[in-house]
């Protein structure tokens, strides 16, 4: 309090005797008054000479830099759907259910579904999240498909590597842009398009199957995919994957030339190929396994330690998904109480609209399952009851991942 007051008798003194003011009569302004930015504060610092050039160059305008200009196309505006690209549109069934429609967009084609017809030369140059009406007047949204919901709609031969299961591969492998993997089992593509995102435009993908019907569905999907993406972006999809019709198990030869940062296998007897892609496996590098059975991994692990191949198992892991439940409850008010009902009897109707698939070449999802909606005389501002359950309709076991890491000699 006294050095506050000593201070403010300082500050009295000095402006009553006229020491310290302007010409103007006014007191002069202290440091804590005015806020200076940090170009001000850095050109004060500096000889006046410099200063000036500072001054300078902080009037001239800047030039947009290179990578600002080349980003301005993305930023600018959404591009509308043109025809010959995948399109998802998205409509709501009974107990607003969702229900997922993929198609290639044709001008002369029709989207075919229980809700309506329509005509595909509606959604063409219409904006990605727009809300359109079929022929029963069903509204439905339209929109790009992701890459996790191209791989669950796409045509299937065998079972696909879901995406819960590929994230934790990506990261058991850690790949980066620019490395080489090497993929054994094709499949139906799914793990091969992920793959492919991930290495980037400057890496590269070899991806073997055994079958030739799982190798021509691989490929065509990955093309599909490839193609509507050039069509609805401004950049390509990269052309970095390497499809081959051969048994891994007999490629030793093609192996000498590799180098592979990161090593696949989705495939029935991984065991078999762990010695062809072991010599080109960097030191150190992963080589995911994914296997359907415990049975599997007991027999892979069993002929890693009586071959004694230069392979450490560091987890095996099973990726498991919890979808819940949270969304207003049905209310019925009576004249004696009010009944909270909850709809438990959703269950009877999921086997029933589960069979509604691939309607006229159109491969069809149904996921979520809500309550109807309240009425507009009962909902208000924290007067609703809320349901929160874990979902009845639960995505089981996939499979597990194994991790392997090749190690290098014991160095005396």
């Amino acid at each position: 309090m006294r050095a506050c007051s000593g201070l403010r008798r300082a500050a009295s003194f000095a402006f009553s005797t006229g020491e310290g003011v302007d010409p103007g009569g006014k007191p002069p302004r202290r440091a804590w008054a005015k806020s200076l930015s940090p170009l001000e504060r850095v050109r004060r610092m500096l000889p006046p000479d410099k200063a000036a050039e500072v001054g300078l160059c902080a009037a001239a305008p800047q030039a947009p830099t290179e990578e600002k200009v080349a980003a301005s196309p993305e930023v600018a505006a959404t591009q509308p759907f043109r025809a010959g690209e995948l399109v998802l549109a998205e409509m709501r069934r009974k107990y607003n259910r969702t229900l997922k429609l993929m198609c290639r967009l044709a001008a002369g084609s029709v989207l075919t579904s229980n809700g309506g017809l329509l005509p595909h030369r509606d959604i063409i140059g219409q904006m990605p999240g727009q809300m359109l009406r079929t022929s029963a007047g069903v509204r439905l949204q339209v929109r790009r498909p992701s890459l996790e919901e191209y791989v669950l709609l796409m045509p299937r031969g065998p079972t696909i590597a879901y995406p819960k299961d590929i994230s934790a591969i990506l990261m058991m492998t850690d790949i980066h842009s620019g490395d080489t993997v090497l993929e054994a089992g094709s499949g139906s593509g799914a793990l091969t398009l992920f793959l492919s995102k991930a290495v980037g435009p400057k890496g590269h993908v070899i991806s073997y199957e055994i079958r030739d019907d799982h190798h021509s569905l691989a490929k065509k999907n990955y093309r599909y995919w490839c193609a509507a993406w050039k069509i609805g972006h401004t950049e390509e999809w990269p052309d970095n994957v390497d499809f081959i019709l051969k048994d891994i198990s007999t490629a030793a030869m093609d192996m000498k030339s590799l180098t592979l940062d990161a090593v696949v296998l989705d495939m029935v007897n991984p065991q078999s190929a762990l010695p062809v892609v072991q010599p080109s496996l960097k030191q150190g590098g992963v080589c995911a396994v994914y296997l359907a059975n415990i049975t599997q991994v007991i027999e892979l692990l069993d002929r890693i330690r009586t071959s004694r191949l230069p392979f450490l198992c560091e987890k095996i892991i099973e990726v498991t998904h919890r979808d819940w439940l949270v969304l207003p409850a049905k209310i019925k008010n009576f004249k004696s109480s009010q009944v909270v009902e909850t709809q438990e009897n959703i269950e009877e109707t999921l086997q029933k609209e589960y069979e509604e698939n691939c309607i006229q070449d159109q491969v069809v999802l149904t996921e979520g399952e809500y309550n109807e909606p309240l009425s507009d005389d009962t909902e208000t501002h924290c007067s609703v009851p809320y349901v929160a359950r874990p979902s009845s309709w639960q995505d089981a076991h996939s499979a597990f991942l194994i991790k392997l890491r090749r190690f290098g000699p014991l160095h005396a």
